[in-house]
């Protein structure tokens, strides 16, 4: 039997969607097929991988995919982690079931390297905390 497909989304692709598919990956890609998009991407941040390297999850090889890509796929179920993207959100053609979850963009964050840093980590961290709750309530 195939695995659930998990598509998250955000607008550009770079932070929250990525680190939400690493983090999903890690904590049950035994159980669910994970992807994540954006409605308009533009790479990988580096402040994201940092964050989840520091987690030991390896996200330096994802690359940043448009939603259209996903069109038709397969997807059981599509999050969105920006609220950008959930009001952008193209309709799947097959039945996708739809989450949404609204985290600060990380990329955004201002101040000292060290105050950026903590941005990426606080977001990384919510992500995991949803992710955690999310896979509660599937069991």
């Amino acid at each position: 039997m195939p695995k659930p497909r998990v598509l998250f989304l955000c607008t550009g692709n770079s932070c929250r969607s990525q680190m939400a598919e690493g983090l999903l990956r890690s904590l049950a890609g035994d159980r669910y097929e994970v992807h994540s998009a954006g409605t308009a991407p533009h790479g990988v941040n580096p402040g994201a991988i940092a964050a989840m390297r520091e987690i030991g999850v390896d996200i330096s090889g994802h690359r940043s995919d448009h939603v259209d890509a996903y069109l038709g796929a397969g997807i059981d179920t599509a999050i969105t982690v920006c609220d950008r993207a959930a009001a952008n959100c193209p309709t799947f053609p097959e039945r996708t079931d739809k989450v949404h979850w609204s985290f600060d963009d990380p990329a955004e964050a201002t101040g000292s390297d060290e105050e950026r840093r903590a941005v990426f980590r606080r977001v990384r961290d919510e992500i995991g905390a949803a992710i955690r709750n999310w896979l509660a309530d599937q069991d």
